[in-house]
């Protein structure tokens, strides 16, 4: 098979795979290091790199899960709380074999849009590779994530643009 059908066979195949279809296989260290080196090769104006990416795993990843709740329970009137999304928010994260927070810098170099395409384009090569490697992923951008920025050591000029959810399915 010449190059350009595996291309075209990974885009055909790759979808979202939500973490209650991940099985408890650990994806290894070096599988996660050449996803996310996949995610630094996507096109980017000017060179800004404008995606940080930081990779949840074991006890950070349990925190990261605590947290959202925690977030979730603050921020929702008593009236429009659900115990089910607050439980789902905990099962998906600790599901999932490792999360990964998508955060876009704004270098003030090229307009806001074009670095997050760039980080956008970034994590479509993240979903080519998981698919490649048989890793079921999602990125999800859930609104809470606006105040993740303290744990996230988010600066001034960043955005978190959601978690990216990855499993051995």
């Amino acid at each position: 098979m010449n190059k350009a059908d595996i291309l075209k066979e990974i885009i055909e195949q790759r979808r979202s795979i939500f973490p209650k279809d991940y099985t408890d296989a650990e994806i290894t260290q070096e599988v996660i290091d050449e996803i996310l080196h996949s995610a630094t090769l996507a096109p980017n104006h000017k060179r800004t790199k404008p995606w940080r990416f930081k990779v949840f795993k074991g006890e950070e990843k349990a925190k990261l899960a605590s947290e959202m709740q925690a977030i979730y329970k603050a921020t929702q009137p008593e009236q429009l709380f659900l115990e089910k999304k607050y439980n789902d928010i905990g099962f998906k994260i600790n599901k999932a074999n490792a999360v990964v927070s998508i955060i876009v810098n704004f270098s003030g170099m090229v307009p806001e849009w074009e670095e997050i395409a760039a980080t956008s384009m970034a994590v479509q090569n993240m979903y080519l590779s998981c698919t490649a490697n048989n890793i079921g992923c999602y990125w999800s951008s859930p609104k809470i994530v606006e105040d993740l920025k303290d744990s996230l050591t988010i600066e001034e000029n960043q955005k978190c643009l959601g978690l990216f959810y990855m499993g051995k399915i």
